[in-house]
């Protein structure tokens, strides 16, 4: 071999075989440092008496603009927790999830023709343990149908939702929220404190804004397009029935 090609080959075995991360990222959020919005989180994180448990079906880890984790951050440590599956409890989290189901004071998030208003729900009776379900609507079905210790829990819905404010994804209905809006709406009722909300979407709000000022457009919903004959798909039967509940939870996915 001769000294140049031995120059080469010492180059080469001398890169790295993982790609350079050449973007600086937040400790905290894990996202660009340009796109962090770890500031706009409430400072001290927020304490609650409630706590939040997310079940999320393992395909949310994946994308980059879930809002769980601006839920854990805004709270403070253990008032809210996600544990990750399609059904629930499993054997990573038997002991943990099984404590938490057996409790009278636990909820789950789930509209049904069983689900009573949470508004309506006694506050005397709490502090409450919610459980959320978090993936598109057709995930949230699978996981619920095949956990059945779900079944056992208080179903409760919510009935003042409004719109989301995540106008940066396409919502099936005008009623969908993220998982974040949907836990902070829930929270703002268990508590008794309507500014809840308004505090811990601000990360979501900094989220959009950022997005809409490079370039990323407003989003309407689904139902709204199909309403106003500018939905560019035929609807299947399933999104046709999709549009004729009515669904309050994480539905943040369904694009």
């Amino acid at each position: 071999m001769t000294t140049m090609e031995d120059d080469a080959w010492q180059d080469l075995i001398g890169i790295s075989a993982d790609p350079p991360d050449r973007r600086d990222k937040c400790e905290q959020c894990k996202r660009p440092a340009v796109v962090c919005w770890c500031p706009a989180l409430p400072q001290p994180p927020l304490a609650v008496a409630s706590q939040i448990v997310i079940l999320q079906h393992p395909a949310e880890e994946k994308r980059s603009l879930r809002t769980a984790l601006m839920l854990q951050l805004g709270l403070e440590p253990g008032k809210c927790v996600v544990y990750k599956g399609k059904r629930f409890p499993n054997h990573k989290n038997h002991a943990e999830l099984q404590q938490i189901f057996d409790s009278p004071q636990t909820l789950v998030l789930y509209p049904s023709k069983d689900s009573v208003p949470l508004e309506e729900i006694d506050r005397s009776g709490g502090p409450y343990t919610l459980v959320l379900i978090d993936g598109t609507w057709p995930q949230a079905k699978a996981i619920y149908a095949s956990s059945p210790a779900l079944h056992r829990l208080r179903q409760v819905k919510l009935i003042s939702v409004g719109t989301s404010d995540y106008i940066i994804r396409t919502q099936p209905t005008e009623g969908c929220l993220s998982t974040l809006e949907t836990a902070a709406q829930c929270l703002a009722v268990l508590e008794a404190q309507p500014d809840l909300r308004q505090v811990l979407v601000r990360p979501l709000h900094a989220l959009c804004k950022y997005q809409l000022d490079n370039g990323a457009v407003e989003h309407q919903s689904k139902e709204f397009l199909m309403k106003t004959n500018q939905y560019p798909k035929p609807i299947g039967k399933r999104l046709s029935r999709l549009l004729n509940q009515t669904v309050c939870g994480s539905a943040e996915k369904e694009t």
